[in-house]
């Protein structure tokens, strides 16, 4: 068989180390722990890793004097010229000197490994508080708009203008107590070569006359939230951040993980304070003269709006549109999910050719495959995503028709503290759903990468042979028995999915359709390599009193792995009822702003 092209197979931004075979995992953890170690030679206390990006690793330390630093190491498994890119990043990072801005510290080259060392931000990036909180609330987001308007300003200040280049929640540091704000990651930052109104930046003719202002200098940035100049590789300009912000700022406010759904879910829809909300829905515009007005209005009067009075008294728990199971907490749980959304980016979008574009974010992150896609698709596609960052598992089925769409589901969410982000994410994937105008299925099946069974042969000619240890772990749950079976959501009950590329052996067909006479619900996903075999599962009984049947039948599919032949991937969803929920088309959600008389409004909703 033709190896398979898997380069989009989860929508993570970066495969779990769960999800890594043997070898890869050892090899990522073994430099994990060399890095601690160098740092702990170093005196340094308190190591924690805190995070990965395209270009490298981040750690957290203690210092003899208790002062907090973060270190960022570069992959060296990456091109030079790009390991380079953490040099060009502490430069830029050490010509800004602003409180809301943790300092450069150093640079430092020991053998192939750069490491760029830092203050460290106090508290949790925005997307983690927003997981955390769902949608903010109005005097947050007021909050956090004019301590970055306090930041940009600086930058535009300086005698070169300074672009940070990838503003977004997950680089906005904020502390829960005091609501301060920390802007983080420099690394696609640059000197801005036009100001706001597209006029060059030079300081004298020879400076003019020398510069390359045919190119831009800029940086790609995360697509999810840059502009349609620095998307489409315009000159740098301050209104990149501009841009950068106000995806930030509307993703936060409508708890979602990207700014594409500003057409369906409006900001004037989110309860905002008008004023600001208008200003904010304008610079989201595909009009560029509404878009710059409202950026210039915005830089001006953020001072003024940041008073606006809005009530203390939190939102209303939302309820979500579908079912959803609540478990108590597990710490042994990592989601991930699988899609069909590659035929779903076929339809939707005319994919196009990055190869002659010379940034790594192109080949690490799927997203950047999304240009040419509709923004309500990219939004919809976006939610799903940020499902799989609560701790859940579970399968969702949405079937698109001229009337509207149908959406069988089996949510499971391991952390009731979540339910109100949760419950706030499920209800803005519905909303997106409802506004794509197309015909045919999406599915998504949730697993905890931590259950993944991983299994290794030498080559393609070989089979893979699981060892004892080899067992698919399954809950067992008392649900009540169903008169109608018909309701009984089928494996085989939908058409095969587009997407799979494995065409299992016909023993292993049979057991599953033997599986699928027992009331259960969950995934099975075998993901075939050259070399490795995964299977993705999550599975919960639903009969007790089926046990023993349930179990040997799962350990007989495992025995009949070795008749897997090929390379691909081939997975089956069973939902535990066969009860649709069905939803009419929308084109957007109508405006909701916060009360002129805020206080009134609350005083009303009291008596």
């Amino acid at each position: 068989m033709s190896k398979p092209d898997l380069q989009q197979f989860y929508i993570a931004q970066e495969q779990s180390v769960y999800l890594l075979n043997h070898h890869d995992a050892r090899k990522l953890r073994e430099w994990l722990a060399l890095c601690e170690e160098q740092l702990g030679q170093l005196g340094y206390s308190d190591i924690t890793y805190v995070g990965k990006g395209a270009y490298g690793f981040a750690f957290a330390a203690r210092t003899t004097s208790d002062e907090q630093h973060v270190f960022k190491f570069s992959r060296i498994t990456l091109p030079e010229h790009v390991q380079d890119r953490l040099e060009e990043e502490a430069f830029m990072l050490e010509q800004v000197v602003h409180p809301l801005v943790p300092a450069h510290l150093g640079y430092f080259k020991i053998g192939k490994q750069r490491i760029l060392a830092m203050e460290r931000a106090i508290g949790m990036d925005l997307e983690q508080y927003s997981l955390q909180m769902g949608p903010l609330d109005a005097s947050t987001i007021l909050s956090i708009a004019d301590q970055m308007v306090n930041v940009l300003t600086y930058l535009r200040r300086q005698e070169r203008v300074i672009i940070h280049g990838d503003i977004k929640p997950s680089n906005i540091v904020i502390d829960p107590l005091t609501k301060s704000i920390g802007l983080i990651d420099w690394g696609s930052s640059v000197f801005a070569q036009v100001d706001s109104k597209g006029q060059f930046y030079q300081n004298n003719i020879m400076e003019l006359m020398s510069a390359d202002l045919q190119h831009s200098n800029a940086r790609l940035g995360d697509v999810y939230f840059i502009g349609e100049e620095q998307l489409n590789g315009s000159l740098s300009s301050v209104r990149f951040d501009e841009q950068g912000l106000a995806g930030t700022l509307y993703a936060l406010a409508s708890g979602q993980s990207c700014r594409f759904g500003s057409k369906v879910l409006p900001a004037t829809a989110l309860g905002l304070p008008k004023e600001f909300a208008i200003t904010l829905q304008n610079m989201l515009s595909d009009d560029i003269e509404l878009r710059h007005n409202a950026g210039d209005y915005f830089m001006r009067n953020m001072q003024y709006m940041k008073h606006i009075v809005v009530p203390a008294s939190p939102k209303p728990e939302p309820i979500p549109s579908l079912p959803v199971w609540l478990h108590e907490h597990v710490d042994e749980l990592e989601s991930v999910v699988y899609t069909s959304r590659r035929s779903f980016l076929k339809e939707e979008a005319h994919l196009h050719d990055f190869d002659d574009i010379d940034d790594v974010q192109l080949d690490n992150y799927y997203k950047n495959f999304l240009q040419g896609m509709g923004d309500n698709a990219k939004a919809f596609l976006a939610s799903v995503s940020r499902l799989s960052k609560f701790p859940m598992v579970g399968g969702l089925a949405i079937h698109w028709n001229e009337e509207g769409l149908s959406i069988d589901s089996n949510l499971n969410l391991y952390d009731k503290e979540l339910r109100r982000p949760f419950y706030s994410a499920v209800n803005n994937m519905i909303i997106l759903a409802r506004a794509i105008d197309r015909e045919g299925i999406f599915k998504a099946c949730f697993f905890n990468a931590k259950q993944t069974k991983h299994i290794d042969r030498n080559g393609p000619a070989d089979s893979f042979i699981p060892d004892a240890q080899t067992k698919l772990h399954f809950d067992v749950y008392e649900r009540p028995l169903i008169d109608d079976e018909s309701r009984l959501h089928s494996y085989f009950e939908d058409e095969k999915d587009p997407d799979e590329q494995l065409n299992l052996p016909d023993e292993m067909m049979e057991t599953l359709a033997q599986l699928n006479l027992i009331h259960h619900t969950g995934c099975i996903i075998f993901e075939s390599l050259e070399k490795n075999l995964k299977i993705h599962n999550y599975l919960s009984l639903l009969d007790a009193s089926k046990q023993e049947k349930f179990r040997n039948l799962i350990e007989k599919l495992i025995s009949q792995v070795p008749l897997i032949k090929g390379t691909g991937v081939s997975g089956f969803m069973k939902f535990p009822y066969k009860d649709s929920k069905y939803f009419s088309p929308i084109e957007s959600v109508p405006a909701n702003f916060l009360a002129a008389n805020p206080k009134l409004s609350a005083h009303k909703s009291l008596t």
